[in-house]
């Protein structure tokens, strides 16, 4: 038990829109053999694109929409990846699967530095001390200098750096890498398709300006004099602590540095660690199955109208079939068919260890945040559904598909990803996002994936908030002032939908008595 869980490595690939994740994600399964050819996923020509991105919407916009899972084999360990969206829209998801995982590859793009959807998602692995590994990601294009890259991510990210491979060069001119880690330089032979061959160079010798070139080697040496000038050692603990960055450079499109990145993070990242729950921490290494649903995705096979719930194991070991008891619900649940994940395809497993993802099939039965246990009560925390910035009417536009438009709405509801809220006073549907592509994203699958069709009517709404309060008489009469702005939530508790921030600080301000909540967890 011990040894399956020393070698099992789960991680998130986290960035700005555009940076280079899912390429980075392809390169890394194409290391571990799960593919033999990356999709490139600009190109027209050839008609393939990420694996990750299995979604039509994804294929058809080059974009992420939702977290993948992916696991594979690298040398003696067992790598799990979630890949997660970098655009804003879709940050909930992001921030959710970050509860889920033990460490992070951050991706920089060299061009730009750091970007403000980075920023964000690096509060949250500070908040949670999850240890990071930078990527400074398209040497083969002209960009920033490193040295000035490294400034910013110290400065932006609050966090202190050590770079562990660098760029001999860069743009037009980019050579390859030297890895600072293993003491090596490794040239490469730019291929986007396959993992070449590496030419072994030491650092002192005259091989190197062979290689190279006078110019480029000298540079070479001076920089690598001045890293170790400046940047104090690395230090694994500092960095498992999560106050020192490793920083890999290259080009997750050409393959350059990803192989460095790959065999450094195997060796230093964090196994899986305790998981804190609301009565105790959970250790890995206890003998009972503990575990909880930190996503829900609604048609992974379009063909079965079916939801899979991903489920991150905590402790214990996890057996097909045995029984389990659903914490919230009360009840003992079984499970024939778990699977595990490679984006789209799956595959049904026997057992799974601490830090693996299981895919459980979810007839609806499970809600984000849930916990399996095998008999203990206990909850596990941290997984919250922050309060919607847009609002819009969700009207049925072809009345002769109800059902199917109902199905669908409530499937991808469980996903956590929208909000569903019902006016008290006029009983129609109102969906809140955080982000304006949500609306296209949920019109789009409800029509492709549910053959229902909605339509769209704004909504003049601020903010929603949730309100609770121990004085009945002033919460009754707050209700019937505020009537028409009243709905319930899918849970059927009380939410206050404000039109503007002054007619909810008026509200804050005349009813002192009654809590108004900005996430849903409280």
């Amino acid at each position: 038990m011990m040894n399956e869980i020393e070698r099992r490595r789960t991680f998130a690939i986290v960035s700005h829109p555009d940076a280079g994740k899912t390429t980075l994600t392809e390169k890394l399964l194409l290391f571990g053999g799960q593919i033999q050819v990356a999709g490139a996923v600009k190109s027209n020509k050839i008609k393939k694109t990420a694996t990750s991105d299995w979604m039509d919407i994804e294929k058809q916009r080059g974009i992420s929409v939702s977290t993948s899972v992916m696991e594979f084999d690298y040398k003696d360990f067992k790598v799990n990846i979630l890949d997660t969206p970098g655009h804003q829209d879709f940050a909930e998801d992001t921030f959710r699967t970050l509860t889920a995982v033990d460490s992070v590859i951050i991706v920089i793009d060299s061009a730009k530095g750091v970007e403000a959807q980075t920023r964000k998602l690096m509060t949250v692995c500070r908040m949670r001390k999850t240890p990071v590994i930078v990527f400074m990601n398209k040497m083969d294009r002209e960009g920033r200098d490193p040295f000035d890259l490294l400034d910013e991510v110290e400065e932006e990210l609050q966090i202190s750096v050590r770079p562990l491979s660098w760029p001999i060069n860069q743009g037009q001119r980019f050579k390859g890498v030297y890895n600072i880690y293993e003491q090596k330089l490794n040239l490469f032979t730019p291929s986007k398709q396959t993992v070449t061959e590496k030419v072994e160079v030491d650092i002192d010798s005259p091989e190197l300006d062979e290689q190279v070139g006078e110019s480029d080697a000298s540079k070479l040496r001076e920089d690598l004099e001045l890293v170790d000038g400046v940047y104090s050692e690395f230090n694994v603990d500092d960095y498992l602590a999560g106050e020192l960055a490793p920083v890999f450079f290259g080009s997750a499109l050409n393959n350059f540095g990803v192989q460095e990145l790959l065999d450094c993070f195997v060796e230093i990242a964090p196994s899986p660690r305790g998981t804190k729950a609301e009565e105790r921490i959970v250790q890995p290494e206890e003998p009972k199955f503990t575990g909880f649903i930190f996503k829900i995705t609604a048609n992974i096979d379009p063909n079965h109208r079916s939801c899979t719930a991903f489920c991150k194991v905590c402790s214990g070991k996890f057996v097909r079939n045995a029984p389990y008891l659903h914490v919230r619900q009360g009840k003992t649940v079984r499970f024939s068919s778990p699977t595990q994940f490679m984006a789209q395809r799956k595959s049904t497993i026997e057992e799974a260890y601490p830090g693996d993802i299981i895919g459980l099939p979810d007839n609806g039965i499970f809600k984000i945040g849930d916990t399996l246990t095998e008999g203990e009560l206990l909850h596990f925390r941290g997984l919250p559904s922050f309060s919607p910035e847009m609002f819009k009417y969700i009207e049925n536009a072809d009345p002769m598909k109800t059902k199917q438009l109902n199905k669908g709405i409530e499937q991808l509801m469980d996903e956590g990803v929208a909000q569903l809220f019902v006016n008290q006073f006029n009983n129609r549907k109102i969906i809140g996002t955080v982000g304006q592509l949500q609306f296209e994203v949920i019109q789009y699958r409800l029509e492709n994936e549910y053959n229902a069709l909605c339509r769209w009517e704004p909504a003049n709404l601020y903010k929603a908030c949730w309100i609770e309060s121990d004085d009945e008489q002033q919460l009754d009469n707050f209700k019937k002032r505020k009537y028409q702005f009243m709905a319930k939530d899918r849970e059927g508790r009380d939410v206050f939908l404000a039109d503007s921030n002054y007619v909810l600080q008026m509200a804050q301000h005349d009813f002192e008595h009654i809590k108004f909540h900005f996430t849903s967890e409280f």
